[in-house]
């Protein structure tokens, strides 16, 4: 069920399950990527550096969304916390942020190619395009501008020369979108090496998109 989540040693286990998923599955590597979720106090954020195999639910940061500083004693959060933060509060609907870099997605990333509507799947995002924003520093401010911007009308983006985020109601959602997006990315990679991708148009997209208000991952 979405909502504002509580916090709990249950919950940062569940975000810590997610990130042995991602790479279980694919879409990220090492200690590349980072999650948050917003909570009643902020929001709670993978530390910096830490295995996922090691990471235990006490480890997890709790970075307040008002700019005020961090509590004593907590580890260092994700060099990416910034546009996490950002992110939660521009969309006040979103209540997790998942950022990973995904192979195909990076590919895309490096080149600064959008992911164009060359499948329906496209409108799962929000748009008709999933969009690249622009390249700056990991960890910066403009870095965060830049995401944020991106992902205006839109739950996911490519980073450029960096990797890919996307946003959900839910956390379950939110690593679903991230799945999803690194399969469009290798369709549209693989499509790209053996023709030229027919681009669905605006008319058939917004049909789409209509058809889309019900669909994706079901988590209640």
């Amino acid at each position: 069920m979405s909502g504002v989540y509580e916090d709990s040693v249950a919950l940062r286990q569940a975000v810590i399950d997610a990130c042995l998923e991602m790479n279980a599955s694919g879409v990220n590597q090492g200690v590349s990527g980072n999650i948050s979720l917003r909570v009643t106090a902020g929001m709670l954020i993978t530390p910096s550096g830490i295995a996922y195999d090691k990471m235990r639910p006490e480890m997890l940061v709790l970075v307040p969304l008002d700019g005020s500083p961090l509590a004593a004693g907590q580890m260092k959060p994700s060099s990416e916390w910034q546009f996490h933060r950002d992110i939660l509060l521009a969309k006040p609907e979103t209540m997790a942020v998942v950022h990973a870099h995904p192979v195909f997605c990076t590919a895309l990333a490096m080149n600064h190619q959008s992911i164009p509507a060359c499948h329906y799947m496209v409108a799962a995002f929000g748009g008709d395009d999933v969009p690249v924003a622009g390249y700056a520093l990991f960890g910066s401010a403009e870095l965060s501008r830049q995401v944020v911007a991106a992902l205006d009308g839109r739950s996911a983006c490519l980073m450029a020369n960096h990797g890919a985020v996307v946003t959900g109601d839910t956390l379950e959602r939110a690593l679903w979108r991230m799945t999803e997006l690194e399969i469009l990315a290798k369709g549209y990679v693989t499509s790209l090496s053996i023709g030229t991708p027919k681009i669905l148009s605006s008319d058939e997209m917004q049909e789409v998109k209509q058809a889309f208000a019900d669909y994706g991952l079901k988590t209640s």
